[in-house]
């Protein structure tokens, strides 16, 4: 479901991030100095030029969603200069430098975990949507076929992991350790009846081996990546009134200081606008829900 970015709005750069080294990115010296980027908006608005937010987005939806909202931001006097981006490290360390003004990819779990690992400072600057986690097909197509000794593929990363092992759980397939909740791990695993192995893999590469494994657990943006239809495709999936629909929903996250910018507020605004809303339940077919 991926879409042509607008022309001289959207730039995409593929960056594919290697876990060495990331905590080693020196945000002293890229990061942006506030009474600067002060004097910039007002000499923009002085001239009639807009004003650019540079932001660090997911491909799908994130980048498509942002790519709808543009001209309703420009209309704000905002410009907005898109950057795609592969894997769920680099958006965060370049908001983190001052490179980027903000990122839309995560959810706040993420972010926080994200945070207390790499010693990072970001925020969430608004509540922008949810995409069920959702059980898909390998090469099984259904939970009852489930065999001993199958393999599930699963997010490594920490809060995405304990995401799918809570819905495989809530499925019948294993029982956690009571309390583990959102920092569950397969060390956690109490009772294994079918003996299923995991293959824990990064979240981007998960949908890759589908045709490898009994069945994937997938973020909803990878799933539609693959193009799979949450309604139609998944094997079961997370209620969008569930408690995980508030505890996963998809934010706009800037540097701390950063969330009331009047740039970031109007971004925010324009994206739980009721026409991007409606963009969002007319596109996605239930794998992206408005907040």
């Amino acid at each position: 479901m991926k879409k042509k970015l607008l022309a001289g709005i959207l730039t995409t750069t593929f960056a594919v991030a290697a876990l060495t080294g990331c905590g080693s990115a020196n945000t002293e010296e890229t990061a942006a100095e506030p009474a600067e980027a002060t004097t910039e908006e007002a000499a923009d608005k002085a001239t009639g030029e807009l004003t650019t937010i540079k932001v660090a987005a997911s491909a799908t939806p994130h980048a498509e969603i942002l790519e709808y909202a543009a001209p309703l931001l420009e209309a704000k006097g905002y410009k907005l200069d898109v950057t795609v981006f592969d894997d769920y490290v680099q958006p965060n360390l370049v908001v983190e430098s001052g490179e980027f003004d903000a990122n839309y990819f995560q959810h706040v779990p993420y972010l926080d975990s994200f945070n207390e690992e790499q010693g990072t400072h970001i925020v969430d600057a608004g509540d922008i949507h949810y995409e069920p986690f959702g059980i898909y097909p390998g090469t099984k197509a259904s939970l009852d076929d489930v065999a001993d000794g199958d393999v599930i593929a699963i997010p490594n990363d920490t809060t995405n992991e304990a995401r799918a092992l809570l819905l495989l759980q809530d499925n019948g397939l294993l029982t956690l350790k009571e309390g583990a909740g959102l920092t569950a791990t397969i060390n956690d695993i109490t009772e294994n009846p079918k003996n299923i192995e995991f293959q824990e893999l990064e979240a981007a590469q998960v949908a890759r081996v589908k045709d490898e494994v009994a069945f994937v657990v997938l973020n909803g943006n990878y799933a539609l990546e693959a193009g799979f239809s949450v309604a139609k495709d998944s094997i079961a999936y997370e209620a969008s009134d569930s408690e995980a629909a508030k505890t996963y929903v998809n934010i706009i996250a800037v540097a701390e200081g950063n969330e009331n910018n009047d740039g970031i507020k109007a971004l925010v605004e324009v994206l739980k606008s009721d026409d991007v809303q409606k963009f969002i339940n007319d596109t996605y077919d239930g794998a992206v829900v408005p907040f």
